[in-house]
């Protein structure tokens, strides 16, 4: 059996150990458009910031191919895939053939067109190694740096880089930071907390045009700028799928095995359609901790075993300048609150069951609400207001204690 997988992230990683668990012999062909062994991408600020290596980053230790007998091809681009013939072309005109082939590659920074911004000289992303070397080697101490995007990698950049430059300028057509993952309190307490350390926010307002320089935006201000950061958001990467006759709805459409509409190919990971059960939906989850075990389960399948990976949520573990957070699951239902300096705690119910919680500060034990979420768990088999105030196994009866730590079935 031979296997490719096109991607080398977290989908890929999960796919080749899903594979292994079931196949020791077949082989293995990763293709990657990066030169770089597999690293966790939510790193890259942390190597601006001076606090890990890049050897430290990596996703899976350095013999990783090598004991799981994988062909690694880095630095390559497939151009198409060919699902009659089973084959995948590459950008130097090579063709490989599969058995079973794994579409994992992930998703691109969205550009939106804006006036004047091809004027501006150095501008960059920050998804990508590459991405944040290259900002990198534009930053000193004089600086000015204009991030257009008040999400997760337009902060996770600008913490990255706030100790080296001038001066950090954030924009944001959205009302709050992190529209995506924070509600409006939460959003104010981590805004308030990235001020306090040197980041400077325009919100509800957006870049209306760029000189080579300066940046007018909406509501009339300018901001002076040396660099610009574009982090508006990411795209599914799913053209290769569709061209091949796969089918797509925004992100790649998937069964509960991680197939595609494509004999014999599978996906996994941010370029997918995944089902959360949190609200009942499809939608696009780029999350890491989705993206493995899609690739797992894809990976297990495509050898011949039998899996299913049908508990996908939306989930978010992030920190900024020493205060973290974690988030999960759908904002729906009644809003449980607790808020105190520098902490801050939301969880969502509805239907007898936790929907989705806010953590901000106090995040120990967020795992309990995340397995409460994932396990569809009713709140009347435990004691939620002693779950609420401190998460732990005590709040469980004795039968689902066992259970969650292995002693039942």
């Amino acid at each position: 059996m031979e296997y490719v997988i096109i991607g080398n992230s977290a989908a890929a990683v999960g796919c080749i150990e899903g594979i292994r668990q079931v196949d020791q012999t077949g082989g293995i062909t990763v293709i990657s458009d990066e030169k770089y062994h597999t690293y966790s991408r939510p790193l890259i600020s942390y190597l601006l910031l001076g606090e890990t290596t890049e050897a430290n980053m990596y996703y899976r230790p350095a013999d990783f191919y090598k004991k799981n007998n994988v062909t690694f091809m880095p630095g390559k681009t497939v151009t198409a895939i060919d699902p009659k013939a089973h084959q995948v072309c590459l950008d130097d005109g090579a063709k490989i053939s599969y058995d079973k082939l794994l579409y994992a590659t992930g998703s691109s920074p969205f550009v939106p067109q804006m006036q004047g911004l091809e004027r501006v000289k150095k501008q960059f992303t920050f998804m990508t190694l590459d991405s944040a070397k290259a900002l990198d080697k534009t930053l000193d101490s004089s600086t000015r740096v204009l991030i257009v995007g008040a999400g997760l990698i337009g902060l996770k950049c600008a913490e990255g880089i706030r100790h080296k430059v001038a001066d950090v300028t954030v924009v944001d057509l959205a009302p709050n930071i992190l529209s995506s993952i924070l509600d409006d309190d939460a959003a104010a307490m981590m805004q308030k907390h990235l001020e306090n350390h040197g980041l400077r926010f325009y919100l509800n307002d957006s870049v209306q045009q760029f000189t080579e320089d300066t940046a007018t935006l909406k509501s009339g201000a300018q901001v002076p700028f040396d660099v610009v950061v574009l982090a508006v958001g990411v795209r599914p990467n799913t053209a290769l799928l569709e061209e091949a006759g796969g089918k797509v709805n925004r992100g790649v459409v998937i069964n509960n095995k991680m197939k595609t509409s494509l004999p014999d190919i599978y996906a996994a990971g941010d370029c997918t359609r995944s089902h959360d059960i949190s609200s009942d939906t499809d939608r696009i989850l780029a999350l890491l901790p989705n993206a493995y075990m899609q690739g797992e389960t894809a990976g297990i399948n495509m050898a011949g075993g039998k899996a299913v990976f049908d508990k996908a949520i939306p989930m978010n573990a992030i920190g900024f300048f020493g205060l973290h957070i974690i988030t999960a699951g759908s904002y729906t239902g009644k809003a449980y609150t607790k808020i105190g300096e520098n902490t801050y705690k939301k969880l969502f119910v509805s239907d007898g069951l936790l929907k989705g919680y806010i953590l901000i500060g106090d995040i120990d034990r967020a795992g309990i609400y995340t397995s409460l979420i994932r396990e569809q768990t009713p709140l009347s088999d435990i004691d939620f207001d002693l779950v609420f105030e401190k998460p732990g196994l005590l709040a469980f009866s004795r039968e689902k204690r066992a259970q969650i730590l292995g002693g039942a079935k």
